[in-house]
């Protein structure tokens, strides 16, 4: 069982929400597995003919052996990116509820100075019906993130820090809870 799974909404290698994931993960103090985002657009004639992809099959069974997620994503024009939104449909398509009564921890990382407030609030509704426990805080957005990490890739504001830190504890408390 992997401890903590990492979905990251931004592809790019560089992405700061990826930092914001791998420093969670620092804080939270296990390895992260990080989900490979990178699957085909969901499309209903795709699934009809060929099924459910590997790639979309690996990452359901991720969710679904994970003791904890957390879900790290940009604001792209007032909302979830299409990484993100993809992969959840992507995975409500496949065999039961792999986020059933999963522990979620949710942050982002975008260069406006709401920090992706909107892409929390977009998150934790496309989450409602999939029935994952949802932290409901403290929240975590990092605004102008890409001067928020030092060179060894720690957050470089202590208030942010700080609000990682009791979102990784409260995350820790949920899964002790279950």
């Amino acid at each position: 069982m992997t401890a903590l799974l990492g979905l990251c909404g931004a592809l790019r290698a560089q992405s700061t929400n990826r930092s914001l994931l791998i420093e969670a993960a620092r804080v939270y103090g296990v390895p992260l597995t990080m989900a490979d985002l990178r699957l085909p657009l969901y499309d209903g004639d795709l699934e009809q003919s060929e099924g459910i992809p590997a790639s979309v099959q690996t990452l359901s069974d991720q969710i679904a052996g994970a003791q904890a997620i957390v879900i790290s994503g940009p604001e792209y024009n007032k909302g979830i990116s299409g990484v993100l939104k993809n992969a959840l449909d992507w995975v409500s398509r496949t065999e039961g509820n792999p986020w059933q009564g999963k522990p979620v921890a949710i942050m982002s990382a975008a260069a406006g100075r709401a920090g992706g407030e909107r892409t929390q609030m977009m998150l934790r509704d496309c989450l409602l019906a999939f029935n994952a426990r949802v932290l409901q805080g403290p929240e975590v957005m990092i605004a102008a993130s890409s001067g928020a990490f030092d060179a060894a890739g720690r957050l470089s504001d202590d208030r942010s820090g700080q609000m990682l830190g009791g979102l990784m504890t409260a995350l820790r408390t949920e899964v002790d809870r279950c």
